[in-house]
C-alpha cells in the first residue's frame, strides 16, 4: 500500500480508469481533535516522507477534501486522512458527466496564468473582432506545433488571438531552447516565429528574455507535450486540434 502511494508521489498516478482508494491505517486516534487539513497532513506525511501537502480544501463532495501536493496533481482524502482517492472524481449530472477534477484544475490553471502576466507573449491577434483568445504553449521543433502553426491565419480570421508561450520540450540549454531565445531577441518576433517554424534558419540573438520563465509556468500548469492550448477559463486541450474544430469548441461556429 505505501508503495503504490509512493508511485503517485513520483508522478505515476494511475488516472481515470485505475483510480485508486488508499488505506493508510498509519495514525493513532488524536487527543485532540484535528482540522481536516492538520490530519491529511500528517497522515501523508507519515505514510511517505517525500510528500509535501500544498494546500487542502473541501470537494463537491460532502466530507471529501481536495489535496494539492508537490507533484503537481491532486488527490482526495476523507477529513480524518484515512482514505485516499488518487484519479478523477465525477459528477453525474442531468446534462451528462462533469469532470469534478478537472474543472478544479482549470480555475487553478486559469488563476496562475493570470498571476503570471501577459508581458513578454509573441502574440498573433486576430483579424477584425476579437472573439476569443487561446493560450499556447509552444516548441518551435515539435511537428504538431508547426501544424498548428500552419493554420495562424485561418485561427485569425476566426476572430481568435493566439499568445504563444515558450515551451521548448526539450529544456534549458538545448538547440530548440536556444532557438526560441533567438525568435524572441529578434528585431521582428513574428517574422522570426514564421520562419521557424517552417524549418528555416534564425539568426542566433540573446537578450533579456523571459523563456526560461513561461517554460517553468507551463510546468506549473501541467503542460507535458505540445502544443498545449489553454482557454481563457483554464481549461487545457493537449495536442494539435484544427482551427475550424478548435473554433468549434470555443463556440464561435
Amino acid at each position: 500500500m505505501k508503495q503504490l502511494l509512493s508511485r503517485f508521489v513520483r508522478g505515476e498516478s494511475t488516472g481515470l480508469v485505475a483510480a485508486l482508494v488508499l488505506s493508510l491505517f498509519l495514525a493513532a486516534p488524536q487527543a485532540v481533535a484535528e482540522t481536516p487539513e492538520e490530519a491529511i497532513t500528517k497522515r501523508l506525511s507519515e505514510a511517505v516522507p517525500g510528500l509535501r501537502v500544498d494546500a487542502v480544501k473541501e470537494s463537491a463532495v460532502p466530507g471529501l477534501y481536495e489535496v494539492r501536493t508537490n507533484n503537481r496533481d491532486m488527490i482526495y482524502a476523507t477529513g480524518d486522512g484515512e482514505y485516499i482517492l488518487a484519479g478523477e472524481l465525477l459528477q453525474l449530472t442531468d446534462q451528462g458527466v462533469v469532470n469534478v477534477t478537472e474543472k478544479a484544475r482549470s480555475g487553478e490553471r486559469a488563476d496562475t496564468m493570470a498571476a503570471f502576466g501577459d508581458e513578454g507573449l509573441i502574440t498573433y491577434p486576430a483579424t477584425g473582432e476579437q472573439k476569443a483568445e487561446i493560450d499556447v504553449f509552444t516548441d518551435i521543433d515539435c511537428p504538431y506545433c508547426r501544424k498548428l502553426h500552419d493554420e495562424m491565419d485561418r485561427l485569425n480570421e476566426l476572430g481568435i488571438t493566439v499568445n504563444y508561450y515558450a515551451f521548448p520540450r526539450s529544456g534549458p540549454g538545448t538547440p530548440s531552447f536556444t532557438k526560441y531565445e533567438s525568435v524572441w531577441c529578434a528585431d521582428n518576433q513574428l517574422e522570426a516565429m514564421n520562419r521557424a517554424k517552417a524549418g528555416e534558419k534564425v539568426s542566433q540573438a540573446s537578450c533579456d528574455n523571459p523563456v526560461a520563465d513561461q517554460y517553468q509556468l507551463g510546468r506549473e500548469v501541467g503542460v507535458t507535450g505540445t502544443p498545449a492550448i489553454l482557454t481563457e477559463d483554464g481549461n487545457m486541450i493537449r495536442g494539435y486540434v484544427p482551427a475550424d474544430k478548435l473554433a468549434e469548441g470555443l463556440g464561435l461556429l
